[in-house]
């Protein structure tokens, strides 16, 4: 009898199994999409995120709805999506903060590389080095320098312990052999404020959001932190052009499904993904914001989490952060 009922259930699991991939191929969408977000309202996501669902919509004949599920630094949104059925029908949005989630959380309910099937890299954001006006180095080399014959003395703003903007001076620092002082500030607006005030001396920031700010001459940008230049600052050098081998910090958007999502089903979703990438309206307010379109396949994007999962558990241990500083 209990050999029977086992029988019974896994050829229920099956069935399902093959209900979801026979849609992938067929009708699917047939109903509105929702895509989940870990983070609250007005963020990038918020604005990226809808320019893309909103050519999904006009492409699949379905809304694809952008959901909030804010809280405990995106665990929250990105749990919720571990656990939806695996139909096509529930998606997670979200940054490159998603990879750190592993540094910190050892209770997390979810594996970000098990319970997960990535969809499509969508976009990289191109992050500068910035100083404020009154900080003595004018170049990158300068910079490295300054922080070397003076170590902790210099003031590195972040948008919070932890945070991606933490790591990422955490790396570079690291990888430059140099020591500075990590203040945290609840967001970017707060932190921006402290530079051009000249109470912060460095922080790394969006290309879009400090270009501003150095055409102003409120800041002063250093050095790119991607590995290619930008053509809103053709002129600004990387930092591995300045010898940092191996450096490129990228923030990113991308989406996700729940982990046993059917591999035809993440194709389709793909490509789909992969033309709104495309598509000349998403390239042309990307690339005004210092964004690069990507688009990528399922394997490239799962290759991106596995290499900053690690990369960030290795820049927390070996810098000793904590979220409890």
């Amino acid at each position: 009898m209990k050999c029977l009922i086992r029988i019974c259930a896994l050829s229920a699991v099956l069935l399902s199994t093959y209900c979801v991939a026979q849609e992938s191929v067929g009708s699917y969408p047939s109903k509105p999409v929702v895509v989940i977000a870990g983070i609250a309202t007005g963020g990038g996501i918020d604005i990226e995120g809808r320019l893309y669902l909103k050519k999904m919509t006009e492409f699949l004949g379905q809304p694809f709805i952008l959901d909030f599920k804010p809280g405990a630094a995106g665990t929250i949104g990105a749990g919720y999506v571990a656990k939806a059925r695996p139909d096509g029908y529930t998606l997670l949005a979200t940054t490159g903060g998603f990879t750190v989630f592993p540094a910190f959380y050892k209770d997390l309910s979810f594996d970000v590389m098990r319970d997960f099937a990535p969809i499509s890299l969508m976009s990289e954001r191109f992050s500068v080095l910035q100083v404020s006006q009154s900080f003595p180095a004018k170049t990158f080399p300068e910079y490295i320098a300054y922080v070397k014959a003076n170590p902790g003395k210099v003031n590195f703003g972040t948008t919070g312990v932890g945070s991606i903007t933490h790591l990422a001076g955490a790396w570079l620092h690291g990888a430059t052999n140099t020591s500075v002082t990590f203040i945290p500030y609840k967001g970017n607006g707060p932190l921006m404020q402290e530079l051009i005030a000249g109470r912060v001396d460095v922080s790394c920031g969006i290309l879009t959001s400090s270009l501003p700010l150095v055409k102003a001459g409120k800041s002063r940008a250093l050095a790119v932190l991607n590995d290619k230049r930008s053509k809103l600052f053709a002129g600004l050098q990387t930092v591995a052009e300045h010898g940092v081998t191996g450096y490129n910090y990228a923030n990113w958007m991308g989406f996700l499904a729940p982990g046993a999502t059917p591999a035809p089903l993440v194709n389709k979703l793909s490509d789909e993904f992969a033309r709104t990438a495309r598509s000349q309206e998403v390239v042309n307010v990307l690339e005004s914001e210092g964004s690069i379109p990507v688009g990528s396949t399922p394997a490239q994007f799962r290759q991106l989490i596995a290499l900053e999962t690690s990369r960030w558990q290795k820049v927390v241990l070996e810098n000793g952060i904590k979220l409890d500083e």
